[in-house]
């Protein structure tokens, strides 16, 4: 049973409005005091608490509601514990790993395209790309949860100035050596020394300017070692995202698509969208949208960035005709997406409005914590060794007879679900500072300690021993588990509060699904965490008293079960022992 939905029904009968409207006004309250559901009854009429009263009198109570409650203009519906529960652990019981899934077909699935990541060829990841993959895969994981057909796509800048700057430096001072570390930072390391070269030697840029030159006129020398050290990068960075969990469907690389596009920057000036301006450039002008003129191509014909975004936006419709594109790109993009969907709609692409601008803010570390490069670009490997080594010790203190390999494995879990958790839980939006120590503490609002939560579950499941869920409760095969467990068993405060946070996942899944804002899961898991270990403080779940044994043992395993899915979605492991 939906009980938002039976109590829209119940509303459809004695009001005027349609169930998309009473959906739209049924809601939550922040306060369980005030009752489950709250209706405002403001549309009913000039006096909204007369109009709550007489809706109240009209209602016969159904069976899953204890009562109905007059609160100023608001009517709260107030549910039956023992249907709560029921209804809660019995459709988590059969859902397992697809409790939260959306459940109606009333939305279609989508072709949805995510973009993430879009690193350069020059140096090694960074802090930054961080909390784009976390966001990125989340997202992905979130979406595709909800049913949809997710294609993650990542696009690569391979050419360019920087590139060169890195290459002017390998073939000056490089010695035609291999890597003897990893590629990406091997090839990072000479953008390094250019950069403290040209400070010396201003004539540096210039050579580097050159070298860019050539490449484009495609010299083969050059062309040779280009190839060369991008394969090396390509490696390196294939190394990160496997560590990190993610992967894509398929790569763009920049220099395979930098001079496309000037077909559409044409097609739009033939139809007087574009126009050239006094300096001989065809512009978009977008100030009547509130935009600045964007130059789409220059005079002498080269084309800018945009131009090859305009053309990635037709081909990636071409491959995947997809019904939306998410791009996950930091803040300091915003003005550019706005100007290449706005270019897109003018140009009417059909798939123009269905193109969204996922941006993050910026995220800083606590000075001097970790190791830099030149003092600015912070390496994500670097990030990963060091709080898993912080993890290792961690462990160490925790377990001493641990193997070393098992010490390894659980510490790389547990730093990356720090790192996620860290990069997840604040609204992509603001900026945050990454602190690393925090991040990996097995108490608070941490990944770790949602985690351990999770552990936690799993071992008393584990001490229930032949009572557990998952071995041989006599229900463990049986799906009509109300023969078996007595809901009405739960009626203290702390069950019923860890019963009402299990409800809302699936709405607070919907929700993050369609807001493209992982925050959500992540706020929420910590809510529920916090929640169940104060009911495992209050409550025994290992008892003599059999029958209510087996009604927290199901609501153990309930927890771990959501948990497992909440941290799924955020790209986490959920660990059974810490």
């Amino acid at each position: 049973m939906d009980f938002q939905s039976k109590i829209i029904e119940l509303l459809v009968k004695e009001t005027r409005l349609t169930t998309e409207e009473l959906a739209a006004l049924l809601t939550v309250p922040p306060d369980p005091k005030l009752g489950d559901y709250a209706f405002p009854c403001f549309k009913l009429g000039k006096n909204p608490q007369e109009e709550a009263q007489k809706l109240k009198e009209k209602i016969k109570l159904p069976e899953y509601i204890s009562k109905i409650e007059v609160a100023g203009a608001y009517l709260n519906f107030f549910l039956k514990n023992h249907s709560l529960a029921e209804q809660t652990l019995t459709t988590i019981y059969q859902q397992a790993k697809n409790y939260g899934k959306k459940s109606d077909n009333k939305n279609k699935s989508q072709k949805i395209v995510v973009e993430y990541c879009g690193p350069n060829t020059n140096k090694p990841l960074h802090l930054g790309h961080l909390r784009n993959m976390a966001l990125g895969n989340s997202v992905c994981r979130i979406l595709s949860f909800q049913g949809n057909e997710v294609f993650p796509v990542n696009i690569v800048n391979d050419r360019g100035i920087h590139i060169c700057q890195s290459m002017l430096a390998y073939l000056k001072w490089g010695n035609n050596k291999s890597p003897d570390k990893k590629g990406d930072h091997f090839v990072g390391d000479y953008y390094v020394l250019f950069s403290k070269k040209a400070q010396e030697d201003e004539n540096l840029k210039q050579e580097a300017q050159e070298l860019l030159l050539k490449w484009e006129q495609g010299d083969k020398e050059i062309k040779t070692v280009w190839k060369k050290m991008n394969s090396w990068v390509l490696e390196g960075f294939a190394e990160t995202y496997h560590r990190f969990g993610i992967k894509f469907v398929k790569e763009y690389f920049e220099s395979q698509y930098y001079q496309h596009g000037k077909d559409l920057v044409q097609e739009g000036l033939k139809k007087k969208i574009f126009e050239i301006d006094p300096a001989g450039n065809i512009i978009a002008p977008l100030e009547k949208y509130k935009f600045t003129n964007k130059v789409l191509l220059r005079k002498d014909e080269t084309s800018v960035y945009i131009t090859q975004d305009m053309y990635l936006a037709n081909l990636r419709y071409q491959d995947f005709k997809f019904d939306k594109m998410i791009y996950v790109v930091a803040s300091e993009q915003r003005l550019h997406f706005q100007q290449l969907f706005k270019i897109l709609e003018l140009l009417e692409k059909k798939y123009a409005k269905n193109m969204y601008h996922l941006s993050y803010g910026l995220v800083h570390l606590p000075s001097g914590r970790m190791k830099s490069r030149e003092g600015t670009v912070i390496d994500a490997d670097d990030i990963m060794d060091e709080v898993s080594a912080l993890a290792e010790k961690e462990i160490l203190l925790r377990h001493k007879d641990l193997g070393s390999q098992e010490v390894k494995e659980r510490a790389e879990s547990i730093s990356l679900a720090a790192i996620k958790f860290f990069m997840l839980q604040t609204d992509a939006v603001k900026d945050l500072v990454f602190n690393p120590e925090k991040s990996l503490s097995f108490e608070g609002e941490t990944g770790p300690y949602l985690q351990y939560t999770h552990a936690r579950a799993c071992s008393i499941l584990e001490k229930a021993n032949d009572l557990t869920l998952t071995n041989n409760l006599a229900f463990a095969n049986n799906l009509t588990i109300t023969k078996h467990i007595n809901f009405d068993a739960f009626n203290l405060p702390e069950e019923i509060a860890v019963i009402r946070h299990l409800y809302k996942f699936p709405e607070v899944v919907e929700k993050a699904a369609q807001t493209q804002k992982p925050h959500l899961i992540a706020q929420y898991l910590i809510a529920l965490a916090q929640s169940f270990n104060e009911f495992y403080h209050q409550c025994p779940v290992i008892s003599e008293q059999k029958n209510l044994m087996k009604s927290r043992v199901l609501l153990v395993d309930c927890v771990r079960q959501v948990l497992d899915n909440g941290l799924n979605l955020l790209g986490i492991a959920a660990l059974k022992k810490m």
